[in-house]
């Protein structure tokens, strides 16, 4: 879609009041400066005044597939002119009523307005299709040839891009939509894809006794990528797949309050405890560490190389051309101790732009400007061609990165994950840290990006919108680009005497084994300057009646408990950004340091993590639902001067407006009944988890 037909696009989603405060900002403003613009949101007020004076109160069966039709029909001819739709019949309780839709409509000048705008401007006269041509659940009506396929039309879209999330069947060939309105066939070929996204399998963590499991070891994760990728999927009005949802990276995509570091070590430790907000026979723990923030003096210099991807599947408006508005944003804040190289890959990779300083801006975004989208992904090649140009600009004591923006579809040359993370893992040590960006949807690999940047010592986001790009590019731009310890690793030893069991919330694919803690060869996560990183763990205490899979007792060993009213002891090591010797630290929480509710931001974090469970759909929910999320959100959501907190609130209203699922049952091995009487049987089919429930 053209700069044009994006602002149409936009234009059309505010006049459906459908647009986000910033956005409303950006419409409004337009519509002052472009008198094109004006006029076409003019028409658009006009059509909706017109549908409004002819209402339908009932339709035939066959209208919504007679809509569905017109409207595909008008979208696969993009650039033709619409010759007419003069009055549309239908059938309504035995009578015919004519509604005069409208005499005639320029598709160059129109498109949008009937790609996305059907939904909304027609359900009166089409019983709200919106219902029934919801994502997932649209089947076309085809011809004899007919081939059962699923997609998303356009107009459920809520962003600038053209066909979302489609599947269809293995033996596609090309099918053709009868066309009862304007009698010729369409070629749907171009307009279906499959749905390739792909996410790594999410296997939440369990409860573990404290007897068997005294020891709990995870490596800090502070990528964000799965809260702006849920966003996306909440934003069209659908729910995010479970494996899509990683609750770490909900955690740290906002940051929190936590003290200052103060010592020689480059972040502080803050912990706090309090009764657990969806199950108050438990207790839930924060962990959070704030990274040092770096002065202007002490900012070393950089060598970047952006490493863009450029090939035929970046070709949409959510990809390329987003990406390039990124880096230039970008761009605009480098210093003239900063370089920028270029790298470039498609069907083969190569260098669009040597070394230069971030004060030849001019240069820099000329090669931005040149990018166009075309050709196979070699990903591979585009990612040791980067390599090599960093290692020839090199900074000793510097910021040595690459800077990796793609939708993750690598398909020639080293194309596994496994290849892949293996050839990060082999540059990681000379010293090239890895920040990844990720772009778009249908095609997706969440799941390479992710092990991309865990393997490549280096941070995960997803850019789903300009005002995700300014965050991650501008706002945190020195948390994202400059690292003040690497290989951050905490191990938690709990205290049989006070803790009975313990979960930790998030962290599934970060989690390591007990003696990783201490082996310095072991990779771990990087800790930006100015960063958070928030870790919960869900704890049952000692004296509760739950119970929870167990072992044999040993036969050679026995165990004592050391009376202490210290509930835990946190452990926390590191290395400095060049080092290779880890730093051990440590900080215990007492038992009287547990309230009776979290407070401020503590309640904001568990409010994030609640609401991650609902949307995974955990059998550790207990009593979360979305009324509470909103809530304690709302009391706990603080100056939030950047209005991430209020967004968060409104993903929450807008995930409960969509979630039609059914109330589970989650089973467990044993019956499973806390002292104050409140039944948590997991162990019998017949005895429902009570309180579980989405709405």
């Amino acid at each position: 879609m053209n700069e044009e037909m994006k602002y149409k696009e936009l234009v059309s989603r505010y006049a459906d009041k459908e647009v986000t405060a910033q956005e409303r900002e950006l419409v409004e403003q337009l519509l002052k400066d472009n008198i094109e613009l004006n006029n076409y949101y003019n028409q658009l007020k006009a059509m909706d005044s017109l549908l409004n004076e002819n209402p339908v109160e009932e339709v035939s069966p066959d209208w919504e597939n007679k809509v569905q039709a017109t409207l595909f029909e008008a979208v696969s001819k993009e650039g033709k002119k619409v010759k007419k739709i003069s009055a549309f019949r239908m059938s309504v309780g035995g009578g015919i009523v004519t509604t005069i839709i409208i005499g005639v409509i320029a598709l160059s000048s129109m498109q949008v307005y009937i790609k996305r705008g059907i939904q909304g401007r027609l359900k009166t006269a089409a019983d709200d299709i919106g219902e029934q041509f919801s994502a997932g659940n649209t089947r076309l009506k085809m011809s004899s040839d007919d081939v059962g396929m699923q997609y998303t039309p356009y107009y459920l879209a809520t962003d600038y891009s053209s066909v979302r999330s489609q599947t269809m069947t293995e033996s596609y060939s090309a099918p053709k939509i009868e066309q009862e309105f304007w009698g010729d066939e369409v070629d749907v070929r171009q307009s279906i894809v499959h749905n390739t996204e792909e996410y790594a399998r999410v296997y939440e963590n369990q409860f573990l006794t404290v007897n068997e499991n005294p020891l709990s070891t995870f490596s800090i994760d502070v990528d964000t990528g799965s809260y702006s990728n849920i966003r996306r999927f909440l934003n069209r009005n659908q729910l995010p797949p479970a494996d899509a949802v990683r609750i770490e990276e909900m955690l740290n995509y906002f940051s929190y309050e936590y003290a200052k570091p103060t010592g020689e070590d480059p972040f502080s430790i803050n912990t706090d405890a309090a009764v657990c907000p969806w199950n108050e026979g438990h207790q839930l723990v924060r962990i959070g560490l704030q990274g040092k923030t770096l002065d202007q003096e002490e900012i070393p210099p950089s060598n970047l190389v952006f490493l863009i991807d450029v090939s035929g599947s970046m070709d949409t408006p959510n990809k390329l051309p987003l990406l390039k508005q990124s880096l230039k944003m970008m761009v605009n804040q480098l210093s003239e101790d900063q370089r920028v190289a270029m790298v470039v890959y498609a069907g083969a990779a190569g260098q669009v732009l040597e070394s230069t300083p971030g004060s030849d801006k001019r240069k820099i975004l000329g090669a931005i400007d040149r990018l166009n989208a075309g050709g196979s992904t070699a990903g591979g090649a585009g990612i040791k061609l980067a390599y090599k140009i960093a290692k020839e600009n090199y900074i000793d004591g510097g910021n040595n990165r690459v800077i990796l923006a793609t939708d993750g579809d690598f398909n020639i040359g080293v194309s596994s994950t496994s290849e892949m993370t293996r050839l990060i893992e082999e540059k990681r040590d000379e010293g090239v840290f890895v920040t990844v960006l990720g772009f778009g949807m249908g095609n997706y690999k969440d799941n390479r990006l992710e092990q991309i940047a865990n393997k490549g010592n280096g941070t995960y986001h997803y850019i789903d919108t300009i005002k995700e790009a300014r965050k991650v590019l501008v706002d945190e731009l020195g948390s994202t680009l400059f690292t003040i310890a690497k290989d951050v690793k905490l191990q938690i030893e709990f205290n049989p005497a006070q803790v009975k069991a313990y979960r930790l919330i998030g962290y599934e694919n970060r989690v390591m084994a007990k003696e990783d803690f201490n082996d310095d060869k072991k990779d771990a996560g990087e800790l930006g300057a100015g960063h958070t990183v928030t870790a919960l763990y869900e704890i049952v205490p000692a004296g509760s009646s739950e119970k929870f899979g167990s072992v044999d007792e040993l036969k050679y060993q026995t165990k004592q408990s050391v009376s202490s009213n210290e509930m835990m002891t946190v452990k926390l090591r590191y290395k400095q950004p060049d080092g290779f010797v880890s730093k051990l630290i440590k900080k215990e929480i007492n038992k009287y340091e547990v309230t009776n509710v979290p407070q401020g931001d503590f309640e904001f974090a568990a409010a994030v993590a609640e609401f991650g469970m609902i949307l995974r759909d955990s059998k550790y929910k207990g009593n979360s639902t979305y009324n509470h999320v909103v809530q304690a959100a709302e009391k706990s959501k603080g100056k939030d001067s950047s209005g991430y907190r209020q967004e968060f609130i409104e993903l929450v209203e807008k995930a409960r407006s969509v979630d039609h699922r059914p109330v589970k049952t989650y089973p467990n091995e044993e019956e499973n009944v806390q002292a104050d009487g409140f039944d948590r049987t997991y162990g019998n089919q017949d005895v429902p988890q009570r309180g579980i429930q989405f709405k």
